[in-house]
């Protein structure tokens, strides 16, 4: 198979992902959700039962397909050019810390109902600040088992979750049932409100450890990869909003899109489109296949995504002109969602390392796993 040609059920997988979009999350869907709190639930679980798309990162033996990042990142930019606010990273997250973890008796209990949407996980790896990667819960033991103990700010879907995969100081892994005494859950309001984000408190809490030992800076760089396919969707939805718009928005007698201005414009946005394209599958081929490194093929596509994110749906404001700036608009959802995802799970960490490396030539491996600490 050649480099970055995906394979045909790629395809096929990523229309029917499309189609699903298109039938369920129209913009008044997205509203309701993000607007007025209504739950996602039927939605959520036909993505597992009806598509299958929740287990892909997830093995045959536990509910799964195994099918891999590559066709994970086809569905993420599907959902992403819908704005579907849907926990699908949180779980794909969840998926790939179970798979590691080498726990045999948690990945049966645990994910085969993540496969068909049963529960939706958050995955806690902040510290109080938010700080990702930092994680200042503690865990105890005692004659009752396990304790945790600390505070967790900015969970992304943190207030959507039903079960919680939390990273301890250590590090060490632990399964956390939101109903469980103990657990505090604050919903906290954010730029983009088709992502919400809870600040998360422990207090005695019990909790079950999941294997040995914990690969965040895996799982972390598994889930940063669906990111930047998520936001190539963003991006491209963007763009051909903005298209359309120039084609039917009439200005002296003649649609907007004639004049060589926004022509530009619109050529511009179209490259950085296929750029941020380009890292995004180049990041998700290398967890499959190799071939570099994956976790500075993930920091790449990270910092050009979220910058080409930003810039096209800008740009698709500006080509919207005043009715892109309205509430009614969706523009606005897209452009929150491209500027408060650059802040997830490492944000500004991944541009640094990628520094240090263009300024040294090399990344050690402490540097390579410094945007999950």
């Amino acid at each position: 198979m050649a480099e970055f040609i995906p394979a045909p059920e790629v395809g096929a997988l990523r229309e029917v992902v499309r189609d699903h979009c298109r039938r369920v999350w129209d913009e008044p869907a997205v509203r309701a959700v993000s607007e007025d709190g209504k739950a996602v639930t039927d939605a959520w679980q036909a993505l597992g039962t009806q598509l299958g798309v929740l287990g892909l990162g997830v093995p045959e033996k536990w509910r799964g397909s195994g099918a891999g990042t590559v066709a994970a990142a086809a569905a993420a930019e599907e959902l992403g050019g819908a704005l579907a606010p849907v926990p699908y990273l949180s779980a794909a997250f969840a998926a790939r810390l179970l798979v590691d973890s080498g726990d045999e008796a948690a990945c049966g209990q645990l994910l085969a109902d993540l496969c068909t949407g049963s529960r939706t996980f958050a995955v806690v790896g902040t510290d109080a600040s938010g700080d990702w990667g930092r994680p200042s819960t503690v865990a105890s033991r005692g004659p009752d088992g396990w304790r945790l103990d600390g505070a967790a700010a900015s969970v992304v879907d943190g207030p959507v979750a039903t079960d919680l995969l939390v990273v301890t100081e250590g590090p060490a892994l632990f399964h956390v049932d939101v109903a469980a005494a103990g657990v505090t859950r604050d919903p906290v309001p954010t730029l983009d409100l088709t992502r919400p984000q809870a600040d998360l408190r422990f207090v005695s809490v019990p909790a079950r450890r999941v294997g040995d030992a914990v690969d965040l800076a895996g799982a972390t760089s598994v889930v940063v990869t669906l990111l930047a396919a998520e936001l190539v969707g963003v991006a491209r939805t963007m763009l051909d909003t903005a298209v359309s718009y120039a084609k039917s928005r009439l200005q002296f007698g003649r649609p907007i899109g004639s004049f060589q201005a926004v022509k530009q414009r619109c050529a511009d946005m179209l490259v950085e489109l296929e750029l941020a394209r380009s890292v995004a599958d180049h990041a998700a081929w290398t967890h499959d296949h190799g071939g570099d490194d994956p976790a500075l093929a993930t920091s790449l596509a990270q910092v050009v995504t979220t910058d080409a994110a930003r810039r096209v749906t800008g740009d698709a404001l500006q080509v919207l002109g005043g009715v892109g700036f309205t509430w009614e608009h969706p523009a606005h959802l897209y452009y929150k969602r491209a500027v408060a995802a650059a802040a997830l799970w490492g944000g500004r960490a991944h541009r640094d390392r990628l520094a240090a490396l263009a300024i040294d030539g090399e990344v050690d491996a402490e540097e390579r796993d410094s945007h999950v600490r």
